[in-house]
């Protein structure tokens, strides 16, 4: 007698945990809603635009106030949207493929400001003139975060390209 009381216990906490489990967008770290469909979207289409090396488009997903400032206290290495553009131009010039990959790690919704939070892992690789006229491959892959401005529904980047 003493089985069946356990038994109903144990199938209660598994129903409790199956119930609280989340879905997530797939092939991404990211919960499984609406508003993040949307960033992770917006998000997708910044990386194919990367991949087609589409300055016009990024551009147009950038905010003017956009401001990068590396991750460190040496001004030298910091980018406005202007800086950007520029260096945007000269790498898609130099450039003669891009592929470019992202996980989504998470999507962090600010309750006090007009901000949100790209968290995400990137492999960069690229195509480049090399030694003798023989293109070279390149590959980067690093953490990164993206910070973007949302308004209404829509959504500009801030910081973190």
């Amino acid at each position: 007698m003493t089985t069946r009381p356990l038994f109903s216990i144990a199938a209660f906490l598994l129903l409790l945990l199956v119930g609280c489990t989340k879905n997530y967008i797939p092939n991404t770290d990211v919960e499984d809603t609406e508003d993040n469909r949307r960033v992770i979207s917006f998000c997708e289409a910044y990386r194919k635009a990367v991949e087609r090396r589409d300055v016009g488009k990024i551009l147009s997903m950038v905010s003017s106030q956009y401001y990068e400032d590396g991750g460190n206290v040496d001004a030298s290495d910091d980018m406005d949207f202007e800086g950007l553009k520029a260096f945007l131009m000269k790498e898609f010039r130099e450039s003669k493929a891009i592929r470019y990959e992202i996980r989504y790690r998470r999507v962090l919704w600010s309750k006090e400001s007009d901000r949100l939070f790209v968290d995400y892992t990137y492999s960069a690789s690229f195509k480049i003139p090399g030694h003798e006229d023989k293109d070279e491959w390149r590959r980067i892959v690093a953490e990164n975060r993206l910070e973007l401005l949302v308004m209404g529904d829509k959504f500009q980047i801030v910081a973190g390209l």
